[in-house]
């Protein structure tokens, strides 16, 4: 770095001094705190994002959100070339850069981490990121912020993409670094497009049997995505949507609606009460990463059927298997071996939804809890489709199987109708489907073509399996990281004895399953326990619970 860099550096960042006892981490869901206190955060991520830009030569994003949480709350992440989560390597980084106590420290850590790393500051390729943000009142002036950290890095360019989903700007980012076209229309397009593809394959009379209902209402979590979904409704005359708690009504966002509050409390948000009963409804989370689909029950204080990400992630399954058994059919498409199907899951999905997984004879699949786990392992699979009961996930394609795909919807076209259309149909769900990340437009949508495809009620879907009771609980440790686990967070390495003694309880209960795991943020185990009655996984969580106190005082 030349000294017209470094002064620039300096320059910018004495306007964006850390306010005194605020310290920040970075995780998965970038860095997040009270709006308030985050300006000289963003301004840091600004600087690292560009960093980032040059080391990779590619485009980088950079998302100003805090998704589910309140609305003076506000947050910052970054979205790598791929347009998935920031390289694992650099999060140590962007903590020490984050909460760099001085200009001149920051100025330091950045000229190491330069060297270190070893990036080109010889304008090669400029840094170019794109910048995103959702409705938040502050997102203004923090966007600005990152704007400046951006440009205080020489050449770099920030371009504003302006009020977008936390989806659709990892998309674009993903879309540009492939060289296809990149901005809010193509992605409202591409969506739309596949979206018809397979609305047209469906088969003759299938689209309504089963008690069907047309009408779909979509919570929007007084967010940013019941007006993007507004959007995608005008250019898809065929659905049938009624979008309640938009951005643009005058609810709060995250209060009493969105996919976050409904998943949790089981309950309706804001808006919808027992004149909805019988009909589909989903909800999506502030910045549309998350979907959850429910039904209103008929009694007066809106209880729900819930259909959570666990559900969305088997009528995926289905619906997929279905296509490659299509396929498999063919004597000839036998040749292709690797095309595996790969079902994505943490230890906190369902006991149920596992099982039934299994039963179809589908390969699952356990990581650790976090969604950059569950997306680096759907990656080793010809698709892999990953969900967490919260309702974030997606499907991912390898490039392989795509081509093979394309050779294969071709060759089949003077053959097996049923195989072609088959290879057609996954192609369009692997342009309708977001491949960067979860994203609860692009869900909705394949939500609701494969139920049509299907002929499938809420209710039959609904029926596919039904979740084992199930409890959680929170104990209070001295060090959290005296609990050491192993297997997907599954089984209790350390201390030794915990897993024999957890074991011993489990098998007391019908259908028993728990487990524990520390806390990633704070100095508590979380224990999961499920069984085949309220009563008894409630009982179980708490024996478990005493047991962790007793191991770890």
């Amino acid at each position: 770095m030349n000294e017209l860099q470094k002064s620039l550096i300096l320059e910018s960042s004495s306007r964006f001094l850390i306010p005194q006892g605020v310290k920040v981490s970075y995780g998965t869901a970038g860095f997040r705190e009270d709006a308030s206190i985050l300006s000289s955060t963003v301004y840091r991520v600004g600087i690292l994002a560009a960093l980032r830009s040059l080391k990779t030569q590619s485009v980088i994003g950079v998302m100003i959100t805090a998704s589910h949480n309140k609305v003076s709350d506000n947050g910052v992440k970054i979205a790598d070339p791929s347009g998935g989560m920031l390289s694992q390597d650099w999060e140590p980084f962007a903590d020490e850069l984050a909460n760099a106590p001085s200009p001149q420290q920051l100025l330091q850590l950045i000229t190491e981490f330069v060297e270190k790393e070893r990036i080109p500051f010889d304008g090669v390729r400029p840094a170019e990121i794109l910048l995103g943000r959702d409705t938040r009142p502050s997102g203004e002036a923090l966007l600005e912020a990152a704007r400046q950290g951006v440009t205080s890095i020489v050449g770099a360019v920030a371009s504003d993409m302006g009020i977008l989903t936390t989806p659709q700007l990892h998309w674009m980012v993903r879309a540009r670094n492939k060289g296809i076209k990149a901005s809010e229309q193509d992605y409202f397009e591409q969506l739309s497009n596949s979206f018809r593809c397979l609305m047209d394959l469906i088969p003759t009379g299938q689209s309504k049997c089963d008690g069907m209902n047309d009408k779909l209402v979509v919570d929007g979590a007084n967010g940013v995505g019941g007006a993007k979904l507004q959007i995608l409704h005008k250019l898809l005359s065929v659905l049938d949507i009624e979008v309640r708690n938009s951005s643009q009504d005058e609810g709060v966002l995250n209060d009493g609606v969105g996919a976050d509050y409904v998943q949790k409390e089981k309950v309706a948000p804001r808006g919808f009460g027992s004149k909805d009963a019988g009909i589909r409804c989903a909800s999506l989370d502030g910045d549309a990463d998350r979907l959850v689909y429910f039904s209103v029950l008929p009694e007066s204080n809106a209880p729900i059927d819930l259909v959570d990400g666990d559900k969305i992630l088997s009528l995926f399954a289905v619906f997929i298997r279905e296509q490659l058994s299509f396929l498999n059919e063919k004597e000839d498409i036998k040749n292709f071996d690797k095309s595996r199907l790969g079902i994505i899951q943490t230890a906190y999905a369902n006991g149920a939804s596992t099982n039934y997984l299994k039963h179809l004879g589908l390969e699952v699949n356990l990581t650790p809890t976090g969604v950059k786990y569950l997306h680096e392992k759907a990656a080793d699979f010809d698709i892999g489709i990953y969900f967490e009961a919260n309702g974030h996930g997606t499907i991912l394609f390898s490039e392989t199987f795509i081509e093979w795909l394309e050779v294969r919807s071709n060759k089949l076209s003077s053959g097996s109708k049923e195989a072609e259309k088959a290879a057609l149909r996954l192609l369009a769900v692997s342009k309708l489907i977001n491949q960067a990340v979860g994203d609860a437009l692009s869900g909705v949508l394949l939500v609701e073509v494969i139920l049509k495809h299907m002929g499938w009620s809420i209710h039959r879907w609904n029926e596919l399996y039904h979740d084992l009771p199930s409890r959680q609980l929170k104990v209070k440790v001295a060090d959290r990281t005296s609990v050491v686990t192993a297997n997907a967070e599954t089984v209790v390495v350390r201390p030794p004895g915990l897993q024999e003694a957890i074991n011993a309880e489990t098998a007391k209960y019908t259908q028993g399953r728990c487990f524990v795991r520390p806390s990633g943020t704070e100095d508590v185990v979380r224990v999961y326990a499920e069984a085949s009655t309220q009563e008894a996984a409630d009982t179980l969580a708490n024996c478990v619970a005493k047991l962790v106190d007793q191991f770890l005082g």
